[in-house]
Order: C-alpha cells, then structure tokens, then sequence
C-alpha cells in the first residue's frame, strides 16, 4: 500500500510539475538570456510565441486570456510571478480589480506602499535587490503560466 502511495504521489506530481510553462524573466537587464526586456532573446522578443512582448501572441495580446497585457485576466488565467526562492509574487496582468495582480493599486502586490510590491521602490521593487524585476542587474523574477 505504502509503494502505491510513494508511486502516486510521485507521477502526481511530476504531472503537476509539467504544466507550468516557463515564460522566462521578469527583469529590467537587456542583456539576461531569459529577460523579457531582452528584445533579441526568447522571452523578449516581439515575434517569440513565449514573449510576453508579442502583441499577437499568447501570452501578449490583449485578447487572450492567458496573457500579461489583458485587463480581464484574472486569478488563475493569467501568468504567476516567482522570486529567486520560489515564493509567490502576484499575477501578471493588467487587471486592477484582481486581488493578487500587479496592477491592483490596493492589492498586496500591485500597492506602491506593500512590502511584496513590484511597485514599491524600497521593498520588493527596490532596483537594489539582486532578484527585483527593476534591478537593472538582477535576474528578475520567474513567469510561470500553470
């Protein structure tokens, strides 16, 4: 009984694993591999079908219902942030009335006065941290479309 278990908890969540699509990373460097704000690398570029940056993909149109850009995404329709420790950092969307969205003035993520904040300059924004997404420098953070 104990090996079925271990042996389902094992597939589970390895299939659980294999529907997160990696859209690459939320960073202000130019010159990161997997940056969104490298216009020549995978999930930067404006023709890539995994940029967030292409207006007529998947993932950037403003019509589809999985991307970064739409003003109706919400919750798990969208796109998830992830530091460099694995923790949760809202969605990415452009949805103000989404609860846990980066562009909800008065949510935990999207406040420019939350600690947890892409838009708080001295918290989780802050352009000195070496994994915030406004760090020049930095790494950014993890998209993830699960």
């Amino acid at each position: 009984m104990k090996k079925i278990l271990l042996y389902c908890l094992i597939v589970c969540g390895i299939n659980g694993m294999a529907h997160a699509r990696y859209l690459g990373q939320l960073s202000a460097n130019p010159y990161a591999v997997n940056s969104t704000s490298n216009p020549y690398g995978r999930y930067g570029s404006p023709f890539s079908a995994d940029s967030i940056n292409n207006p007529f993909g998947e993932f950037g149109s403003e019509y589809s219902s999985s991307s970064a850009h739409n003003s109706y995404s919400y919750g798990n329709a969208s796109p998830k942030l992830y530091d460099a420790e694995g923790n949760f950092r809202g969605n990415l969307n452009d949805n103000p009335y989404d609860p846990d969205s980066i562009a909800n003035p008065y949510g935990r993520y999207g406040s420019p006065y939350s600690a947890d904040s892409i838009n708080n300059p001295y918290g989780a924004g802050s352009p000195y941290l070496y994994d915030s997404p406004n760090n020049p420098y930095g790494d950014g953070w993890e998209i993830r479309y699960e």
